[in-house]
């Protein structure tokens, strides 16, 4: 595992940089994280692609919601989510497993729950607000922030609240069968509805999930509205002990993306092994408010692991860091 702070020395995203204009078909190996071997043997199923809808396809959900209201959920019950199918997908769960890539979550979970906490780290402003991102989709962002909330959810005195804010390409409710809405699209748009109308339960008692709602025209325009500001200030500080995972949008695909960072406190940015460039990772990195924790996590990585490591999942930092 390698951790490093962005005011000492070279930065890891630098050193990863130089490393990729040295050999273009290889990936920045020092943020590493996920390696391909532990993939399900269909690897459409690990990226979650397709992942951009046609408008044809807007237009049908559209027309479905309009046939199909979404209604509140009702709080007395539960969605069930298929533990079986999700392990056979690649994800994690919480059966005590201590696979690889169980524990490499765990890896990249605790800086993150240090920073939010204060445990052994500086405190970090609204630091349980954390964002998982990436340049570009499909590089295994949404299938990151569903394993980080899994893992979390598996802490002892931690409940997850995971929200599907990738409101061009949602996945999440796909991916844990839950119903697509009321969501978050819902909840910027109704007045009448609360934050507790659009939480689902599951039958994982840690985690609750915000599907992404409704298909609405300025969807992305939503993210960067006054109410999105004020709507993650109140998950900030509602509940002390609760960890916020926003599956956001890809960086370089839309502003607004960029404009939900700034509301976050702590940000993982997803790098697909051999496929995004150096030049794309910096223009992401860019964007971003540097004085903020930034992970960086290289998934599907084909590097072949040595008899003396474990294969855990190291996780670096570009900018200010706890480590």
């Amino acid at each position: 595992m390698t951790m490093e702070g962005g005011k000492q020395g070279m930065s890891l995203i630098e050193k990863a940089a130089a490393r990729l204009g040295q050999a273009p078909a290889r990936a920045p190996e020092p943020v590493s994280a996920v390696p391909a071997e532990q993939a399900p043997p269909d690897e459409s199923l690990l990226r979650l692609e397709p992942m951009t809808p046609a408008p044809e396809q807007h237009e049908s959900d559209a027309a479905a919601q309009a046939r199909h209201p979404v209604r509140k959920p009702d709080s007395s019950t539960r969605v069930e989510i298929n533990l079986s199918a999700l392990k056979a997908r690649g994800f994690i769960t919480p059966d005590g497993e201590r696979s690889r890539q169980a524990e490499e979550f765990r890896i990249i979970k605790r800086p993150l729950l240090e920073n939010a906490f204060g445990r052994g780290a500086p405190l970090v402003d609204h630091g349980n607000m954390i964002m998982v991102t990436s340049a570009h989709a499909g590089e295994g962002k949404t299938w990151t922030a569903i394993n980080l909330a899994i893992s979390i959810a598996m802490e002892m005195d931690k409940t997850v609240l995971l929200v599907d804010a990738d409101v061009g390409r949602a996945r999440v409710h796909e991916v844990l069968g839950t119903p697509m809405g009321p969501g978050l699209i819902d909840l910027l748009t109704d007045d009448s509805l609360d934050v507790s109308d659009v939480i689902l339960r599951t039958s994982l008692p840690k985690l609750r999930v915000i599907p992404m709602g409704k298909y609405h025209p300025h969807s992305n325009e939503l993210l960067a509205s006054a109410d999105m500001q004020r709507l993650t200030q109140d998950l900030a500080t509602r509940y002390n002990d609760r960890v916020v995972i926003f599956d956001s949008p890809p960086l370089l695909m839309t502003s607004e993306s960029v404009v939900l960072a700034g509301l976050m406190g702590q940000i993982v940015f997803v790098v697909e092994s051999e496929r995004t460039s150096q030049n794309r990772v910096k223009d992401a990195l860019g964007l971003l408010d540097s004085s903020k924790p930034i992970g960086l996590v290289l998934n599907k990585t084909r590097r072949r692991l040595g008899s003396d490591y474990y294969g855990y999942g190291a996780y670096g930092y570009h900018g200010t860091a706890s480590k």
